[in-house]
């Protein structure tokens, strides 16, 4: 029981490490994108995660996975390689960071739902309560305000998260045997001739005219939103479960917003800090009644 219980908080204390990481990435891509077009930007930072990817395998002298891991290897770059990261890319022209921050929130459904179709889990009913209820509270938060100008970068968001959750739950359900940080440089390495290919085709003409925040939103996003936080996911994911560890996300949108604030001086009201704390409620309920 003792070993059980440490490796659940071990689990949610990674999780929780590569949430932190994460919440920096919208943030960064919004900046990223001032200067930088979305797809370009996708596929360099992809390209850099990549090779620093096969040079940590080559040097860990690690295993290759198994015939039958490379298919799931290919969902994983699909959803977080590439989808999540062009989709978040294309919103960030059209909605703000702390806008598309907020929809976040809904990754933890996403994923739960994903968790349960490719990973065998089952959670009981009140753990899709809390769920649903998490879910709604950011929903709602990010409903208020909203205009008709901004329904194209809500859609790409809507679309992010359904592909990030089914790279989440299908990188947690590999990380249970080929391990958090192999499946993440596994799914780096395929996508890595493709996408090097079309960052070299796509390599802006001069580099005179992309400011130096511009450049450090694109190296944050390339080491760590796309590498060293997938370390701590996946890990988090294998050892506390797709479903249970997947709540974490609830908590995303509200650090994002607050390193919003802090990097592009974005307003944080009452109303924020009013759904975060029913959020983290809602995380805390779910992590009780996840198994």
């Amino acid at each position: 029981m003792a070993i059980a219980v440490e490796r659940t908080t071990g689990g949610w204390l990674s999780g929780l490490i590569g949430i932190l990481i994460f919440s920096g990435s919208l943030p960064a891509t919004r900046i990223a994108v001032m200067d930088f077009d979305p797809l370009f930007l996708t596929v360099a930072r992809a390209t850099i995660a990549g090779m620093i990817a096969l040079v940590i395998l080559l040097m860990t002298r690690t295993a290759r996975p198994q015939r039958s891991d490379w298919g799931s290897l290919l969902v994983v770059a699909f959803g977080v390689v590439v989808g999540f990261p062009l989709l978040t890319a294309l919103a960030l022209e059209h909605i703000t960071s702390a806008r598309s921050i907020v929809f976040i929130g809904l990754l933890p459904l996403a994923t739960a739902i994903f968790g349960l179709l490719r990973g065998g889990e089952r959670p009981r009913a009140v753990f899709w309560l809390f769920s649903i209820l998490g879910s709604a509270l950011v929903a709602g938060f990010a409903a208020i305000g909203s205009d008709a100008g901004a329904m194209r970068g809500d859609l790409y968001m809507l679309g992010a998260i359904v592909v990030c959750g089914l790279g989440y739950a299908e990188g947690g359900k590999l990380s249970r045997h080929l391990g958090g940080w192999q499946v993440i440089c596994w799914a780096l390495v395929i996508s890595l001739v493709p996408m090097a290919i079309l960052c070299a085709v796509m390599m802006p003409d001069s580099s005179t005219e992309i400011s130096m925040p511009a450049w450090f939103g694109l190296g944050y996003v390339s080491v760590f939103s796309m590498l060293i936080g997938f370390f701590f996911w996946y890990r988090g994911l294998a050892v506390g479960g797709i479903a249970a560890v997947g709540q974490l996300q609830l908590l995303q949108p509200f650090f994002g917003l607050m390193l919003a604030a802090l990097i592009l001086a974005e307003p944080v009201g009452w109303a924020m800090i009013a759904v975060t704390v029913g959020v983290v409620a809602c995380v805390a309920g779910a992590k009780r009644f996840a198994h």
